[in-house]
C-alpha cells in the first residue's frame, strides 16, 4: 500500500453539556483527524488528546506537532499497520498520536481488502452491551435526574465520575433511587492517596461493579495494597499504556479488571495485545471512551466486540454527547450498539457536517 499524502483535520465539536471530571470539566471536544490517502482507499482515525494535558501528558496541539514532525515522516515507503507500528517504537511516548496514525493506515489498509475492523480484530459478537460516563454534578438531585434519564434511555450500566467530597453521597444516593439492580461502577480519575483508603472502603457497602483509577496512574505498588484493603474490584485506566504495564499491575495484583482505552495504550494492535493477556490471566476488560465522534466510536465498537470484554463499555451512542455527530449517529437499541459491518472502521464522515465543524486542515505529500 502506497500512502500519497496525509491530512491533519482540526474540528470543534461542542458537547450537549458540560462534563466534569475530578481533573476539569469540558465544554468542547477539539478533536484531530488524520486521514491516509492511498490510489486505493482512504483511512480515518482520531487522536483522542484533550486540549489541555489533564487526563495525560498528551494534548492536541503537541500531538500534531508529533505527527507532522517525527511520525509521518518516519512511515515506510509501503506502510501497513504493523509496519507502522514498528515505525513509531522509537519515539517515546505520545500513544495518542500513534493510535490516531496507525488506525488511519489500518482503515485504509482494511477497506482496501474489503475487511471490517471487528473481523480483523476477531470481534465474536455483532454488538456491544453500552454503558454511559455520568460527570460530577452540581447538586445530587440533578445528578439522579441524569441517571435516570440514562436508565430510561435504555443504558446497560451507570458509571459516576467521584472525587473527595463528591463519592459517597452521591453513590449512596443512586443506590437508594434506583435500586440494587442497576450496574453501578465509580470513576476517581487518579483523584485519591493511599491515605484516602478508609473512606474509600466505605464505598464497599453499596456493591459496585468497580472503583477505577482511584490512585495515581504511576503507583501499581500502591493500588496493589489498596486492594487488600477493599472488596469493591480496583480497575486501572491511566496506569495502564501498554500490554507491559497490565502485565506488571496483573502480577502485582493491582487490579481485577482493565479499562482499555485504545488511544491511551497507542492503537488498536497493542489494544488487542493486552485483551489476550487479560484473557489468559482471567482479567475482566471493558472499552473505555473519551468523548469521540463517530470516527473514534466505530472502532471502539469494533474492539469492544472481542470476547475478552465482559463489562459494558463507555461506548455510548452519539446524542450521549453530542446534538450532531460527523458520521450516521450511533443509536442505541436494547441498551447495545450495533457493530458496524462495513469495511474498515465501518463509517465515513458526512462531508457537510465535516466542513461545518472544521477550524483548520493541514496536507502532507509524502
Amino acid at each position: 500500500m502506497k500512502i500519497t499524502g496525509i491530512e491533519l483535520r482540526r474540528i470543534g465539536m461542542p458537547l450537549l453539556a458540560p462534563f466534569r471530571t475530578s481533573f476539569g470539566t469540558e465544554t468542547e471536544r477539539d478533536v484531530l483527524l488524520v486521514r491516509v490517502v492511498t490510489p486505493e482507499a482512504e483511512g480515518w482515525g482520531e487522536c483522542v488528546a484533550m486540549s489541555q494535558p489533564l487526563y495525560s501528558s498528551e494534548y492536541v496541539d503537541a500531538a500534531a506537532e508529533m505527527l507532522r514532525r517525527f511520525l509521518i515522516p518516519a512511515l515506510p515507503a509501503h506502510p501497513d499497520a504493523y509496519r507502522v507500528q514498528r515505525a513509531m517504537e522509537p519515539f517515546k511516548g505520545h500513544r495518542m498520536a500513534k493510535a490516531a496514525l496507525e488506525t488511519a493506515v489500518l482503515d485504509a489498509q482494511l477497506r482496501a481488502t474489503g475487511q471490517p475492523l471487528a473481523s480483523f480484530l476477531g470481534a465474536a459478537a455483532d454488538r456491544v452491551p453500552c454503558g454511559v460516563s455520568v460527570g460530577i454534578m452540581n447538586s445530587i438531585p440533578e445528578l439522579l435526574d441524569a441517571v435516570a434519564g440514562y436508565l430510561d434511555e435504555g443504558y446497560i450500566r451507570i458509571k459516576l465520575k467521584i472525587e473527595p467530597g463528591w463519592d459517597l453521597a452521591p453513590v449512596r444516593a443512586v443506590r437508594e433511587r434506583f435500586g440494587e439492580q442497576v450496574l453501578l461502577q465509580v470513576d476517581a480519575n487518579a483523584a485519591y492517596t493511599l491515605a484516602d483508603a478508609p473512606r474509600l472502603a466505605k464505598l464497599d457497602a453499596f456493591d459496585l461493579l468497580l472503583i477505577e483509577q482511584p490512585l495515581a496512574n504511576d503507583d501499581l505498588v500502591q493500588h496493589a495494597r489498596l486492594a487488600t484493603l477493599l472488596t469493591t474490584p480496583i480497575c486501572l485506566d491511566e496506569s495502564i499504556e501498554s500490554a507491559e504495564h497490565a502485565a506488571a499491575a496483573i502480577t502485582l495484583g493491582a487490579c481485577s479488571i482493565i479499562n482499555v482505552k485504545p488511544g491511551r495504550v497507542g492503537g488498536y494492535l497493542e489494544a488487542r495485545r493486552i485483551h489476550e493477556l487479560a484473557r489468559a490471566h482471567g482479567v475482566a476488560l471493558w472499552c473505555g471512551g473519551m468523548l469521540e465522534t463517530g470516527i473514534g466510536r466505530a472502532a471502539n465498537v469494533a474492539l469492544a466486540a472481542l470476547p475478552g470484554f465482559t463489562l459494558p463499555g463507555d461506548t455510548s451512542a452519539s446524542r450521549r454527547y453530542f446534538a450532531t455527530d460527523i458520521t450516521a449517529p450511533f443509536e442505541l437499541r436494547d441498551g447495545h450498539l450495533d457493530v458496524p459491518t462495513g469495511p474498515g472502521i465501518g463509517v465515513d464522515p458526512i462531508q457537510d457536517i465535516l466542513e461545518e465543524v472544521t477550524t483548520s486542515t493541514e496536507w502532507i505529500t509524502l
